[in-house]
This record gives C-alpha cells, sequence and structure tokens, in this order.
C-alpha cells in the first residue's frame, strides 16, 4: 500500500531553489526505489533522479538535472526530496514522484505515482 503526496512546488524566479518532497502515507517506503519526472506543457515526460531502496545507496540524473538537483530520502518520514537549484525557465513543468522496484529512468519500473507538484520557473 502505497500513496505518494508531493508538495512544495510553486513559482520561483531564475536562479533560485526550491525543494520538493513526497510524502508515502503507506507503510513500506523503505523497501522502494523512488523516482522524480517532470513533464512541461507541449512537451514528453522526462526523467529527472531516482535513488534506490534503503540506504540510498545509488543515486541517478538525467541530464538537465545533473549538478543542480539532488534527490535524497529520510526513511524515517516516508519522504522523498527533489532539491533544485540555479532553477531555469525550462524546468517549468508538473513534477512527480514514483515508487517502483528499480531507481530507473524509465517509467515502466515504477507502480505507484504521486498527483504531481507544478514548478513555474520565471525568467
Amino acid at each position: 500500500q502505497v500513496h505518494l503526496v508531493e508538495s512544495g512546488g510553486g513559482l520561483v524566479q531564475a536562479g533560485g531553489s526550491l525543494t520538493l518532497s513526497c510524502v508515502d502515507s503507506g507503510r513500506t517506503f523503505s523497501a522502494y526505489a523512488m523516482g522524480w519526472f517532470r513533464r512541461a506543457p507541449g512537451k514528453a515526460q522526462e526523467f529527472v533522479a531516482a535513488i534506490s531502496a534503503k540506504n540510498s545507496a545509488s543515486t541517478y540524473y538525467g541530464d538537465s538535472a545533473k549538478g543542480r538537483f539532488t534527490i535524497s530520502r529520510d526513511n524515517a518520514k516516508n519522504t522523498a526530496y527533489l532539491q533544485m537549484s540555479d532553477l531555469r525557465p525550462e524546468d517549468t513543468a508538473t513534477y512527480n514522484c514514483a515508487a517502483g522496484a528499480w531507481p530507473s529512468p524509465s517509467t515502466t519500473e515504477y507502480d505507484y505515482w504521486g498527483q504531481g507538484t507544478q514548478v513555474t520557473v520565471s525568467s
């Protein structure tokens, strides 16, 4: 039983920072790898970041996120985070978190999805 709820989106100026949170109301959060994906208006869904289950031994980033975004998790709080810095207008998108078997860039590895949170970056 996994139910994911994202929060932390909003409006930020270019160059600013936001941290997104993804809270799981279930009871097996640490057993899942977590991923973040985004979809900008009129564009395809894009992989942002992923982190392995439990001890967060492995992290992965899409090209657009590498060097600017950091994925992390706090299993005691059943929460995954996406720290975003140096935001650009092209980062404007709906961001969704997902839980699945592997920290994969592919959506097919994820079984559960949050409702999404909107990030808007102004120029």
